[in-house]
């Protein structure tokens, strides 16, 4: 990986980490493209520099941290899925981030659903998160450790099928990001290190970079997104999705000369 790679695909996890269309899913078409996606560095470049993204959510929402504690036991009954169903399925996990074919088919899956969600749970006014719901949204973002279904689609639907409206739901969503992210870089840093692998200068570097552009693009890509949500809702998005899937399964099976994935 060299430096203007380690900068496009910071880009791209600024933007997408808290859209509902899937960072991972984007990462791994976008290094695959470079003809990165195998590389150990890579899978551990792609997670880790989700750090630099959930510090945006920490200074956006700054003030909401000092709430209550009721918050913080909110948000690690919601994390318990993801940790116990991370280490049950690592292998499996790791497995997927290799595959376009899956992150296609996800991406056109997901993005039927988000064509409906307004139409099934409507945008309702409630803002108030139980801790059953706080439980059932940790439920939902599992779903995302199938590359290309997105952490924040599946756990922004999983809070609007608990009846929250968007805004509560997506915010719900990014404070979440904090624990979830969190968990994988260590656990990513750990499997790296475990294995044999020593981070040289460059990739450090290369990890400093990642983080700083991808926290500058995500302050962006939070603020826009809340915004256009609460005027427009979803659709846009599951369009996106359902294109960008075909797209890709397009140019995996029929484009050959063009494909390096």
């Amino acid at each position: 990986m060299n430096t203007l790679q380690a900068i496009i695909l910071a880009i791209i996890e600024g933007i997408t980490e808290f859209l509902p269309v899937s960072s991972t899913g984007h990462m791994i078409i976008a290094s695959s493209f470079f003809g990165i996606a195998g590389d150990d560095f890579t899978k551990l470049f792609t997670i880790v520099i989700q750090l630099g993204t959930i510090l945006s959510v920490v200074v956006l929402y700054f003030k909401r941290f000092f709430q209550s504690i009721n918050f913080y036991y909110k948000l690690f009954v919601a994390f318990l899925p993801a940790v116990v169903f991370g280490l049950l399925l690592n292998d499996i996990i790791d497995s997927l981030l290799e595959n376009p074919i899956v992150v296609a088919i996800s991406l056109i899956i997901g993005g039927f659903i988000l064509l409906k969600v307004d139409d099934w749970f409507g945008n309702s006014e409630n803002t108030e998160i139980s801790y059953v719901t706080a439980l059932k949204i940790g439920f939902f973002q599992c779903l995302a450790m199938i590359p290309g279904v997105s952490r924040s689609g599946a756990s922004i639907v999983g809070g609007m099928s608990q009846k929250l409206s968007r805004t509560a739901a997506a915010e719900f969503s990014f404070f979440l990001a904090i624990p979830t992210m969190l968990g994988a870089t260590v656990k990513k840093l750990y499997d790296y290190y475990k294995a044999g692998f020593e981070l040289t200068q460059d990739q450090t570097q290369l990890l400093l970079i990642g983080n700083v552009v991808g926290f500058i693009v995500a302050l962006i890509a939070i603020t826009s997104f809340i915004g256009y949500l609460t005027k427009h809702g979803f659709k846009v998005f599951g369009y996106y999705r359902i294109v960008a899937g075909i797209a890709i399964l397009i140019i995996h099976f029929f484009i050959k000369e063009l494909t390096i994935i």
